[in-house]
């Protein structure tokens, strides 16, 4: 690995950035590398305590993760691969129906698919993704992954309301008055000033802290394949559409922040998501994903160095050698995981929606506002069927009713002309501009 020393290295000059094969003076690139850290630290840590895994097998999963994506993508697309949260809703009804050894296996096939996924877009190119899952879709089926857990976050909350409101305000006020890094990490912000909420009311229990030892390897939990889990693993399915969605989308921005086309490397992308994931969930770790928090990192900072994303996934790795800090994390009240998830699923929803916003979703077209108003009842009502021995949740059928509505009604349309002149949808008791 080479990396050209950036002007005087020590700063992005005016108008200028630093570029993915550059970098500053190793000094400064390590502290951006742990400024990377602290931008993925509280989003990471808090999968494996909503899904019971150890945080220090995903600390260290994710910096090897981070590694393999920066191999994979031969070192031209900066990311940092930290935990993901679309995992969520089917890593907890999968340990409920078949234990962790069954969430690992679902968690394993998911970035087995993903890596196939890669593959197919490196071959043949990305528009057929484009033309599955246009913006409406993929809008849709994030949106519907996050507010799918909103039960979630308020049977935590109702566990410990003062906690849990003292946590959601820090996040809010965090994220309204302060700008900058500190703005964008108002969910580790929460989290400390809701911890430390926790201590004072007497609902942290510190008794593992004291028995972690400070240096160690993490613990390795295995997956469990079983054929009699098959209706677990297809809980899993629709979490491949959101990954590619999330992992295209970092492709498009980080190639508008350095103005280049990275298109050509969204198989890489894929693929390198795919066999993170196979990777730590074969070992007990947090499935991955690209960073949107480092992302505004690097728009900030206008250093796009893949050095300092070396640094951070080192870092990463060191700190899941140290198991005192995964027992640390794991000592986190239901009160302060209320707060913050109230607010967090909330966030992932309105990423779908914010997909909506930034792509110009036209919701005067009734394909585009019953795709995305049936996807989101089914998945956050949680619709339901069991066909045999299968059972089909909200996510999976809110992501087929996604993908089947919109591309019935543009059949529909092509064959019978309605798609470009057709009228709004208008709901009863409206009245037209």
């Amino acid at each position: 690995m080479h990396w050209t020393l950036h002007g005087d290295g020590r700063s992005a000059g005016a108008g200028t950035i630093v570029l993915p094969e550059e970098r500053l003076t190793w000094p400064r690139t390590i502290g951006f590398g742990m400024q990377h850290v602290v931008a993925m630290f509280g989003a990471t840590f808090l999968v494996p305590i909503l899904t019971g895994f150890p945080p220090s097998t995903t600390l260290f999963f994710s910096g090897i993760g981070t590694m393999l994506f920066l191999i994979i993508t031969q070192n031209r697309l900066p990311s940092y691969l930290g935990s993901s949260f679309a995992f969520l809703a089917p890593i907890g009804a999968a340990t409920a129906q078949g234990g962790p050894g069954a969430a690992l296996a679902g968690v394993v096939l998911t970035g087995a698919l993903l890596l196939l996924v890669g593959v197919i877009v490196h071959l043949t190119g990305s528009g057929w993704v484009d033309k599955l899952m246009p913006p409406v879709v993929a809008g849709a089926i994030i949106a519907l992954i996050g507010f799918n857990l909103a039960p979630a976050a308020k049977a935590n909350f109702e566990k410990s309301p003062v906690t849990a409101f003292v946590t959601l305000l820090a996040v809010i006020l965090t994220g309204v008055i302060f700008r900058g890094l500190i703005g964008r990490l108002s969910i580790a912000v929460g989290v400390l000033v809701g911890y430390v909420c926790a201590v004072i009311r007497g609902e942290v229990d510190f008794s593992a802290v004291g028995e972690a030892a400070w240096i160690g390897l993490p613990q390795f939990h295995f997956p469990s394949f079983d054929s009699a889990h098959l209706p677990v693993y297809l809980m899993f399915l629709p979490v491949v559409l959101a990954l590619v969605a999330e992992n295209v989308g970092h492709v498009k921005g980080v190639g508008q922040l350095t103005g280049r086309d990275l298109g050509p490397l969204t198989g890489r992308a894929l693929m390198a998501d795919g066999a993170s994931t196979m990777l730590a969930g074969s070992f007990g770790g947090s499935p991955t994903t690209t960073y949107g928090e480092n992302i505004g990192v690097m728009a900030a900072t206008r250093v796009f160095s893949t050095a300092a994303y070396w640094v951070a996934a080192i870092t990463a790795v060191l700190l899941g050698l140290c198991p005192k800090i995964g027992a640390v994390i794991f000592t986190i009240p239901a009160g302060v995981l209320g707060g913050v998830t109230t607010a967090l699923y909330g966030l992932i929803g309105i990423i779908g929606v914010r997909m909506w916003v930034e792509n110009r979703v036209d919701f005067g077209r009734p394909k585009n506002q019953l795709t995305a108003a049936v996807a989101l009842i089914m998945g956050i009502a949680d619709f339901t069927i069991h066909l045999g021995n299968l059972t089909f949740g909200g996510i999976i059928l809110g992501t087929v009713a996604a993908i089947a509505t919109y591309h019935l009604m543009s059949f529909c349309g092509r064959v019978f002309r309605t798609d470009v002149t057709e009228e709004p949808v208008v709901a009863a008791g409206a009245e037209r501009d």
